[in-house]
C-alpha cells in the first residue's frame, strides 16, 4: 500500500526561515516541489483504504457497496497510474533526504547518531499512526529501512546506485516467485491437479480469512467502537508491523540507496545536463506505464480476483513501475526547479509540511469515515471517495501556504525537529 510521509522535514541541519515561495538551494526547492505531489498522490492511492476495508485496496469484490463496470477501470487506471509509483516516489526521496539531512549534520560536526535518533522517533511516530489512526502506516517500516541504509552512505554514489538497482532486481525476482504463480493455483483448473489441491485450499482459507477480517474493521469503525477497533489492531494485526518491514524491505531498502545517489549526482539541483534528463526522463515513464498496462489488463480479463490483483501488484508489475517511478522522479525534479504561479508555491508548500499533511490526512479521514465521527466507512464507492480525495487536496492547498508563512515549519515537522535534537526551536518567523 502507498503510504509514507517520511520524506518529509528532510531539509538542511537549521534550514533559516524563509518565503514560501523562495528556496535556499535549487535541490531543496525541487524536492519540496515533488513532495508536494507525492503527498498528494499518495491520498490518491490510498483512498480506499481509508474509506472501504483494507483489501478493497487490491480486491474490488472487498468493497462493501457495488463495484460497476466502470469503477472497475477506474481500478486499471488507478493500478497504471497510481499504485506503487507514489509509494516508490517516496523512498526515492526519503533516500535522498536522509543523505541531504546528513550534509547537514556533518557540516555542523555532528554525526550520525543524529540521524538514528531521527529515525527512532520517526518509527515512534508510525507505531502511534499504525495502532490507533489508520493500519496503512509505512513510518515504521521506513524507520527500519533507514536506519539499515545509514550502513551505505559511506559508499560512493555510483556503488549506492548499482547495489540499489541491482537490490531491486532482486527483489522483483523474489517477490514475482512467492506470488506470481498464486493465481494459477487459486484461479484455474491448475489447482485442482493432486500436488495442487492443499496449496490451492489453503489460499481459499487465506482469503476468506482476510475478507472475514474485513467485515469484523468494517463493523467496528461503522458502529463508532474506537477502542475495540485499536484493540484488534493490536490483538490481530500487532504482526504485521515486523511483516511489512520484512515484506517490503527488498523494494524499499535498494529504492533508498537508488534515492541517496540520485541526489549525489545532481538530480534535484540541475547536475545533470536538463536535455538529457528529460529525454530519459519521458522514455522510463512511458516506456514503464506502457508494460504496466497489459498487467493490470490481464488482471481484469481475469476478474479482478483476489489472488490475481495481488500477484499483479506485488509481483507482476515490480519490474516496470521502477521506470516509471524513476521517469517521474526525474521528470518533476526538472519541473520542481523552473514552474512558477501561484498553484506551484502551494504545492512545494505542501511538500514542506508533508509530514503533518501525512499524518493530518490520516486523522482527517477518520473523521471523515469513522462511526463516531463522519460514519461513511463502507458507504461510498470508488468514483465518491476520489471525490473525498479532491476535497482533501483542496484542505492541502489551502492550509500549507499561510502556515508557512507564519511559521517556519509544519506542526509536525516542527515536533520532530525538537525531539530529534532534544530542544524547543522557535517556531514563529
Amino acid at each position: 500500500m502507498d503510504s509514507v510521509g517520511a520524506t518529509i522535514s528532510d531539509s538542511e541541519d537549521d534550514r533559516v526561515a524563509r518565503p514560501v515561495s523562495a528556496s535556499d538551494s535549487p535541490r531543496i526547492a525541487s524536492l519540496d516541489f515533488i513532495r508536494g505531489i507525492a503527498v498528494m498522490g499518495i491520498l490518491a492511492a490510498n483512498i480506499v483504504a481509508f474509506g472501504q476495508p483494507m483489501t478493497a485496496y487490491m480486491f474490488p469484490d472487498a468493497f462493501t457497496v457495488p463495484h460497476s463496470d466502470a469503477e472497475d477501470w477506474m481500478w486499471v487506471a488507478q493500478f497504471v497510474l497510481i499504485d506503487s509509483k507514489m509509494r516508490g516516489l517516496f523512498t526515492l526521496l526519503f533516500g535522498a533526504g536522509m543523505y541531504l539531512f546528513l550534509e547537514g549534520a556533518w557540516a555542523k560536526g555532528r554525526t550520525n547518531w543524529l540521524q538514528v535518533r531521527r529515525l527512532l522517533w520517526l518509527g515512534l511516530f508510525g507505531l502511534v499512526h499504525f495502532f490507533f489512526i489508520w493500519r496503512g502506516d509505512i513510518l515504521f517500516h521506513y524507520a527500519c529501512a533507514g536506519m539499515i541504509a545509514l550502513l551505505f552512505v559511506g559508499l560512493s554514489r555510483r556503488k549506492q546506485l548499482v547495489i540499489g538497482l541491482l537490490g531491486y532486481v532482486g527483489g522483483a525476482l523474489l517477490y514475482t516467485g512467492f506470488v506470481g504463480f498464486l493465481p494459477v493455483v487459486s484461479d484455474t483448473e491448475f489447482g485442482e491437479k493432486p500436488g495442487m489441491v492443499q496449496l490451492a485450499k489453503d489460499l481459499e482459507e487465506g482469503k476468506q480469512a482476510d475478507l472475514a477480517d474485513g467485515v469484523l474493521e468494517t463493523r467496528l469503525i461503522s458502529e463508532g467502537r474506537y477502542g475495540d477497533w485499536v484493540g484488534h489492531n493490536f490483538s490481530d494485526h500487532g504482526t504485521d508491523v515486523p511483516t511489512t518491514v520484512l515484506m517490503f524491505l527488498f523494494e524499499t531498502l535498494p529504492l533508498m540507496l537508488v534515492g541517496m545517489a540520485a541526489y549525489r549526482y545532481g538530480l534535484f539541483s540541475g547536475g545533470i545536463d536538463a536535455r538529457r534528463q528529460r529525454q530519459w526522463g519521458w522514455s522510463m515513464l512511458v516506456l514503464g506505464t506502457a508494460l504496466t498496462l497489459p498487467i493490470a489488463l490481464l488482471a481484469k480479463s481475469m476478474g479482478l480476483t483476489y489472488y490475481g490483483t495481488l500477484a499483479a501488484m506485488v509481483g507482476w508489475s515490480f519490474l516496470p513501475r521502477l521506470l516509471a517511478i524513476l521517469g517521474l522522479l526525474a521528470l518533476l525534479a526538472l519541473w520542481g526547479n523552473s514552474v512558477r504561479g501561484a498553484l506551484a508555491e502551494r504545492v512545494s508548500a505542501a511538500g514542506r509540511a508533508a509530514f503533518t499533511n501525512y499524518l493530518g490526512t490520516s486523522v482527517l479521514m477518520m473523521l471523515v469515515f469513522h462511526g463516531w465521527a463522519g460514519g461513511l466507512f463502507g458507504e461510498l464507492g470508488r468514483s465518491e471517495l476520489y471525490l473525498v480525495t479532491v476535497s482533501a487536496w483542496g484542505v492541502m492547498l489551502l492550509w500549507s501556504k499561510p502556515w508557512l508563512e507564519r511559521f517556519r515549519y509544519g506542526p509536525l515537522e516542527w515536533l520532530w525537529r525538537c525531539l530529534t535534537y532534544g530542544r524547543v526551536f522557535p517556531l514563529r518567523r
